[in-house]
């Protein structure tokens, strides 16, 4: 199931979408999709729509070093645990929002990711079992990241945390099983990076359980599972996308500092 967030002509909703191509519709979801998700009988033509975050949490829980080529193109050894780091919910931009480029970094890059969404009932002090069950579906993310300002600070905060710096989207797909699908980004058609959820170091019922360790994951919330090799910069007035096997496509605009 394909659970989308939308502006429509009367408000803003969850949605489910139904079909593919021209026919395609976003079904109006009553109140949040976590528990049994009912729909409304409002139905819109997906064109008729806008794609929205599909979801604003309450923190988005970061990866890093979980490929080992990505680690390698750094520097880094592999980690022995997960190196988690955090988001603020202010850097979520949806599908086709502009990722903003800020006037104190020279360097800022892509970086495409898996994103885990929690569900009820999320996930405290959980074994493996627990978090496999606390995932309520995966979507695209860009881990945008000021470079020179992460070798900078040395902490991640500043260079991960700029508005716009956590595009999600397009929609969360609740029926995958993320073993081996392909992750691919590209700016302005060029491709970047290409790798697979199978060369995680940590799966994803693994992060999620070693997160819940340290903080409860409630419903809503974001985990980046980590980015593949093939990092690099991006200047104003591209597009970067972000694809999924077995999601779909992110697409950004990105906007110079003013």
């Amino acid at each position: 199931m394909r659970i989308a967030r939308i502006a429509h002509p009367t408000g803003m909703s969850f949605a489910v979408l139904e079909g593919e191509g021209p026919g395609a519709t976003a079904a109006e979801v009553d109140g949040h999709p976590f528990a049994q998700v009912k729909t409304t009988g409002q139905r819109w033509a997906l064109e008729d729509v806008r794609l929205l975050a599909p979801i604003l949490p309450s923190k988005i829980v970061c990866v890093g070093r979980n490929y080992a080529d990505h680690a390698a193109e750094h520097g880094h050894e592999v980690p022995s645990e997960p190196l988690i780091f955090l988001k603020p919910s202010t850097s979520v931009v949806g599908p086709g929002e502009g990722v903003r480029l800020p006037a104190v970094s020279d360097q800022v890059e892509h970086e495409a990711e898996l994103a885990v969404v929690i569900g009820l009932p999320g996930a405290r002090e959980a074994d493996r079992d627990a978090a496999s069950q606390a995932v309520f579906g995966y979507t695209c993310a860009n881990d945008v990241t000021a470079r020179d300002l992460q070798r900078q600070d040395v902490q991640f905060t500043r260079a991960k945390g700029f508005d716009s710096f956590c595009p999600l989207g397009p929609w969360i797909e609740t029926d995958l099983e993320p073993t081996d699908n392909e992750i691919r980004c590209e700016v302005g058609g060029e491709v970047r990076q290409l790798g697979s959820t199978k060369d995680m170091v940590f799966d994803p019922a693994t992060l999620i359980s070693y997160i819940s360790q340290v903080m409860t994951l409630l419903p809503g919330d974001v985990v980046l599972t980590g980015t593949p090799a093939g990092v690099g910069p991006l200047q104003g007035g591209d597009t970067v996308s972000v694809s999924v096997a077995g999601i779909g496509t992110l697409s950004n605009k990105v906007v110079p500092s003013e």
